[in-house]
């Protein structure tokens, strides 16, 4: 087997670790080896083809049978690696100490050579270790539809297993432990710039996700959830600047702060909040009115990340490791007005019931190994709000009652689909006299005539209406049915947020109660009901079918054009992505609601007509959603012009193949497409694959296919050793299917921005072709994702309708 990855890793020169070497005994060699790295994991090694076939398994092998260990598969290393123990240089590839955890032979279950390769080819992998910790049966088996190589390590049940806790830590000596440590304190010195300079379009705030509930195992870290002015810090050359998420300059209106950065005489772009600390806590409108006040509350920039350091930057290193370069960067240069937060040092909710007794806004718990990423709202960063809060455009306001002065309410609005606003409450308290005043101020000169809403609100007789120019935040109890705001209270003008990002901010919850378990939706004539909101569908991700059905709801504008006049094929799951789905093409129009749009089709397969159903509308996508249809598969033709495709389909299906191979193998696809000057588009397929998508305009099928079978040949004569034309996934095994038979008349392919019913939700994910790189990941476009990713970079394939190819073969 090639070391090539291996050996492309490694600089001999500077370590140690071997290059070759052959097995001489007649029984296969394995070896667990504990590397203390960036990250402590250990690597499971097991001899096989003149190799190491290895693993690397976070937690370390277990003798407990219900301890399922996640192993990743990585590169084959060579056989003398069994014997390596030391250290491995600082940077260098897996920079660390290495240790013999343990050692001895292995063989197969049923003791032949035989199984053990094609329990590997399989994915089922049964063996028996003779080692001095680890004895008798273990399994390795591949998780299914894995992306990344990952299997589980299972010990089976047998004389050897133990039913207790295990930990292979308690193994480790003392000693060993400290070498570890000692080298990670180390290595956790200041980088050298290895990467060009951020680009100021890089200095945009990581987002966090907002949940209910706390993650509750040991991959997240804790922390204060600050009630302050976010703000991104460019340190350089004895200067600052300090900006806010939409660009504003903070350091105009937070001299000491600025005056504070400058001070600190380090070269570095880091992420915190502008803050004014009481006691235990941070006060927003203590801040807000830091200005107005003769007496001036002690400002703090508080710092939980950085970005970039002596010019590396340093956003793809693990969240821990960054933390460790922060605290060392900010440990020789001190001052007063700059703090860092650090992570707590107890479980999230230890940490939720600290920050209520404290009077916090709530917490923050963050991925260890979590990279930045910037102006993504992520997963990987999650708030934990102890009060209701939300951000608000103000439309309007009332006319004041009684001895108030200036005005009776607020009239708040939030951002809806296609830039219309939408109304959320009027919010009357949590003003003072001074801030009635200033907030007038600022209204008087926004006064319109013009309504920005469609409905109707509360005292709208009352009612001034003001341009939707200005963003405050409110803090309330709960969302009533038609999704208002139950109790207000004003906490202050938000001029560091545009009225364009003001979302609707509801959380993720374990617990379902702001979604109703039924709900009815209506559309003018055409009435969805939506049944069993709370079932999970997404069971370890804790997604509900509610949930998924949002997601339709909000993503419909970008899908819609991508269904339309399309026979569809339906994917459904009615009881979550753990049980068994089923596909249905043809309707029981006997039971569906009269307004539901089909078309009855002949299918050649079944020499029978087929009733199609047909979505061109919000309703009948949420109607769908509703029967749990997850993944959404529409024909490559209109049911009007069924034999005109509207674009011909490269699909990429790898088959055991690392994904950055099928990278490679996309970008030469794309470059014979420009050689041929054909406009081509792509997109992630949402499961292993990517798309590429040739719009066409006036070709039948038959010239699609034989197009689309000619870029194939072309891409397979580069890439040989990589692809396949096989249909078949027994003769093409470790190789990428460059399937070209969906330009079929009745064919299917999964539409743009349809979910997946995979682990981790993805969604099939429209890509700008510069994006599609080493660094593209299936598992970064999910239903968490996508919507951020729209408002950030917009549709993609918004204009894939209006490009018209003229293609030629040869």
């Amino acid at each position: 087997m090639s070391l090539a990855k291996y050996t492309e890793k490694r600089n001999f020169k500077e370590t140690t670790e071997p290059t070759g070497g052959k097995g001489k005994g007649k029984k296969l060699a394995f070896v667990v080896q504990r590397h203390h790295a960036s990250h402590l994991h250990y690597d499971f090694r097991l001899e096989l083809d003149g190799v190491l076939k290895s693993w690397a398994v976070p937690k370390g092998p277990s003798l407990n049978p219900k301890d399922k260990r996640l192993a990743m598969m990585v590169e084959d290393h060579p056989y003398d690696y069994k014997s390596f123990e030391g250290i491995i240089p600082k940077g260098n590839y897996g920079a660390g100490v290495v240790h013999i955890f343990d050692e001895g032979t292995y063989e197969a279950i049923d003791d032949k050579k035989d199984s053990l390769q094609q329990g590997l080819q399989s994915g089922n992998l049964k063996i028996v270790l003779h080692g001095k910790i680890l004895r008798g049966e273990f399994a390795l088996v591949r998780m299914k539809d894995s992306e990344q190589n990952a299997w589980l390590l299972i010990k089976h049940r047998d004389k050897y297993a133990v039913d207790r806790k295990y930990s292979a830590e308690d193994e480790v000596t003392a000693k060993v432990k400290k070498l570890g440590k000692d080298f990670k304190k180390e290595i956790a010195e200041l980088p050298k710039p290895v990467k060009p300079e951020l680009k100021k379009e890089d200095y945009k705030p990581m987002l966090a996700k907002l949940v209910k509930h706390v993650m509750d195992n040991d991959d997240w870290i804790f922390e204060e959830k600050l009630d302050g002015y976010r703000g991104i810090a460019v340190v350089k050359n004895g200067k600052a600047s300090l900006t806010s998420r939409n660009g504003k300059n903070l350091g105009d209106d937070y001299p000491t702060v600025l005056k504070a950065l400058a001070n600190l005489a380090i070269d570095a772009v880091l992420d915190g909040e502008i803050v004014v600390r009481e006691k235990d806590r941070t006060n927003f409108q203590t801040l807000q009115n830091y200005g107005s006040t003769k007496k001036k509350p002690s400002l703090k920039y508080a710092i939980f990340d950085v970005l970039e350091i002596n010019g590396a930057d340093v956003r793809e290193i693990p969240l821990l490791q960054r933390k460790q370069l922060l605290a060392t960067l900010l440990s020789k240069h001190q001052q007063k007005e700059i703090e860092m937060v650090n992570a707590a040092s107890m479980k999230g909710e230890v940490l939720l019931k600290q920050a209520a007794q404290k009077g916090w806004e709530g917490i923050m718990a963050k991925k260890v190994d979590s990279i930045y990423s910037s102006g993504m709202r992520s997963a990987n960063w999650q708030k934990i709000k102890l009060q209701q809060g939300q951000e608000a455009i103000i439309v309007g306001y009332t006319k004041p009652a009684g001895e108030r002065n200036y005005f009776g309410a607020l009239v708040l609005a939030v951002q809806a689909a296609k830039g219309k606003l939408t109304y959320i409450g009027n919010c009357g308290t949590g003003f003072t006299e001074q801030s009635l005043k200033e907030i007038f101020t600022l209204l008087k000169s926004l006064v319109t005539k013009d309504k920005p809403l469609a409905e109707k609100v509360a005292q709208e007789r009352n009612v001034t209406w003001v341009k939707p120019k200005v963003v405050c935040e409110v803090t309330f109890s709960e969302w009533t049915e038609n999704q208002h705001l139950r109790h207000p209270v004003f906490k202050g003008i938000r001029d560091d947020k545009k009225p364009k990002d003001i979302k609707l901010e509801i959380p993720a919850s374990k617990n379902t109660k702001e979604t109703p378990e039924e709900q009815t939706i209506k559309f003018g004539r055409k009435t969805v009901k939506l049944t069993n909101q709370h079932k999970l569908y997404w069971p370890e991700e804790k997604i509900t079918k509610g949930e998924m059905v949002r997601y339709y709801q909000e993503i419909a504008p970008h899908i819609l054009p991508h269904l339309k006049d399309r026979p569809l094929s339906l994917n459904r799951h009615p009881n979550g992505i753990k049980q068994a789905g089923f596909f249905q093409k043809d309707l029981n129009t006997e039971q569906i609601p009269g307004w539901v749009k089909y078309a009855s089709l002949t299918s050649e397969h079944l020499k029978k007509e087929i009733d199609y159903l047909i979505c061109n509308d919000e309703a009948t996508l949420l109607w769908m959603a509703n029967l749990g249809c997850i993944e959404i598969n529409p024909w490559i033709s209109t049911y009007r012009k069924p034999d005109a495709p509207l674009f011909a389909v490269l699909d990429l299906d790898p088959h055991g193949v690392d994904f950055k191979d099928a990278v490679k193998v996309a970008l030469t696809a794309k470059e014979i497409l420009d050689q041929l000057n054909i406009t081509s588009f792509v997109k992630t397929s949402g499961s292993k694959g990517i798309h590429i998508v040739v719009p066409l305009h006036g070709y039948d099928y038959e010239v699609s296919k034989n197009f689309t079978h000619y870029i194939a040949g072309l891409v397979y004569e580069q890439h040989p050793d990589l692809t396949s034309l096989e249909r078949s996934p027994s003769k093409r095994k470790n190789k990428i299917y460059l399937d070209y038979l969906q330009n079929r008349k009745g064919q299917t392919i999964v539409a743009p921005y349809s979910l997946r019913p995979k682990p981790g939700a993805t969604v099939s994910t429209p890509l700008n072709w510069d994006e599609v790189n080493e660094d593209l990941s299936i598992i970064d476009f999910t239903i968490f994702s996508l919507k951020e990713r729209l408002n950030k970079i917009g549709d993609l394939w918004k204009d894939i309708y209006k490009v018209k190819n003229k293609i030629k073969l040869g």
